[in-house]
């Protein structure tokens, strides 16, 4: 029998030859033992990539509103009637120098300040006054052509009610106010929106600027179900349909140039740059600022471009064709925001036309950089006096046309009836207050005054009651 010693040293001598073949096996150098990382390679600079100058297009970028532009324009006569002095009687007391003859047929037909109108008194003992026409011997109420034309009740009450929809009060909001029917106040909205652009058309033209901000402001309509349809296609059209306004105004005198309702395409772009074109002077050339969408540039180029004849590059081959190339003038910039998770985390400026150093030199001259500031404060602002533009609010329009309404009226009542704090004046000698107030020190100033367009405050009444003629006045005539 084995003693159980043997196997003791059995198991002594296995455990021996095992260290010693592991350690004969395990490598001995201590870089491979241990091997280190590698060293990181260094990282190459970040090559910087020049902007590749504009190489044009082949083809001028069709706009739809240029193309209609001179079908609705309409010109005055070619040769002005002799104008009437009156040589005999009084004195006359009441101006008439902006009325104008309504009958066509007359010739002085839309000729303002003329002298062919007289006051003829008030008809039946009415509000208004009568004005007769010495020329064609046809008479016509002051408030023809105006909202106030042919209604029952009081002006008073037809400028408050458009004064609270011009301060962001809703339609049924307002008919509740006043007591009357949401239906009449919404036919007065229609009424005063087509008078107001006709004014905002009459004397917001030539203006002079030197900068032009554009933006879009997201909109939303309430759609509404018309015609027997599936109930898919019924839910589709009850919800929400986004939209978009769009705005253009002058930082300088915050004059609002433009301002009109569409989808975010090309055709919005051309259509809005191409008012801004109708209102900005013939030789006017500003810089004009705006987002990164990449619509306004071919909307820019299609109003401030022309063809150019490239040279040669080679001595033999083809004629290079025609590119259509922004004019010298032409200067635009874009500033470009990147937005993670609602979050603003980097800004970058972008000049696409022109020079970098022309651009800083005329925002040097306000002390400013690339930026749209100001069009997005304005946007702002238009949210809080449009009710149809509000965010969660019940007062949504069901339609574009009715959010144009709204705008145009609140286009022409910002400009004309808003005095901005930033553009006051101040007076050369304080004006005592009718009351036991401090002395006035400050001049209200509007945008429409910081551009030139006018030199006093408008009031609602007045924008109301102002007949715009039916054609352009010549000036100097």
């Amino acid at each position: 029998m084995v003693s159980h010693l043997f196997f003791y040293q059995l198991i002594l001598v296995a455990l021996v030859w095992l260290c010693l073949m592991l350690h004969w096996a395990w490598p001995s150098d201590p870089a491979v033992v241990c091997p280190t990382a590698p060293e990181p390679t260094p990282l190459l600079p970040k090559r910087k990539r020049e902007p590749k100058p504009f190489a044009g297009l082949t083809k001028k970028p069709p706009c739809d509103a240029c193309t209609h532009a001179s079908d609705l324009h309409s010109e005055a006569p070619r040769t002005p009637p002799p104008r009437i002095v009156p040589t005999r009687g009084r004195h006359r007391q009441v101006d008439t120098s902006t009325h104008c003859c309504p009958n066509p047929d007359c010739a002085y037909w839309g000729w303002v300040g003329w002298g062919n109108l007289r006051a003829n008194g008030h008809p039946s003992g009415g509000p208004w006054r009568q004005l007769l026409c010495v020329a064609g011997r046809r008479s016509f109420l002051e408030t023809l052509g105006t909202l106030c034309h042919g209604k029952r009740l009081s002006p008073e009450l037809i400028v408050r009610v458009i004064a609270c929809l011009a301060e962001g009060l809703g339609i049924r909001g307002t008919a509740r106010v006043f007591e009357i029917d949401s239906n009449t106040v919404l036919q007065w909205l229609v009424e005063a929106a087509e008078q107001l652009q006709a004014l905002s058309q009459h004397v917001l033209h030539d203006v002079r600027v030197r900068q032009v901000q554009l933006d879009a402001l997201f909109a939303l309509l309430s759609a509404v179900k018309a015609g027997e349809v599936s109930a898919a296609e019924a839910i589709e059209r009850l919800e929400r349909s986004p939209q978009w306004v769009w705005v253009a105004m002058d930082p300088e005198s915050t004059l609002l140039l433009a301002i009109d309702v569409g989808e975010r395409t090309l055709a919005m772009a051309q259509r809005v740059v191409h008012q801004v074109v109708q209102v900005l002077a013939s030789d006017c050339a500003p810089l004009f600022l705006t987002d990164g969408f990449r619509e306004y540039l071919t909307a820019l180029l299609t109003h401030d471009g022309q063809w150019v004849h490239l040279p040669r590059r080679q001595a033999t081959g083809p004629t290079p064709k025609p590119r259509w190339m922004p004019l010298p003038q032409l200067l635009y910039a874009q500033v470009v925001k990147t937005v993670r998770r609602r979050r603003l985390v980097r800004v970058k400026h972008r000049v696409v036309f022109g020079a970098l150093e022309t651009v800083q030199q005329v925002l040097a001259t306000c002390g400013w950089q690339i930026n749209t500031a100001f069009v997005e404060r304005l946007n702002l602002t238009i949210r809080q006096q449009v009710a149809a533009v509000g965010r969660r609010v019940n007062t949504l329009c069901k339609g574009e046309e009715g959010l144009r309404q709204q705008l145009t009226l609140y286009h022409v009542y910002y400009n004309f009836c808003l005095p901005h704090a930033s553009l006051r004046q101040p007076l050369s000698q304080p004006e005592p207050t009718k009351g036991i107030g401090s002395a006035k020190t400050w001049r209200p100033w509007t945008p429409a005054m910081a551009a030139g367009l006018t030199d006093h405050v408008w009031t609602l009444r007045e924008m109301l009651l102002f007949r715009v003629p039916p054609w352009p006045q010549p000036a100097g005539v």
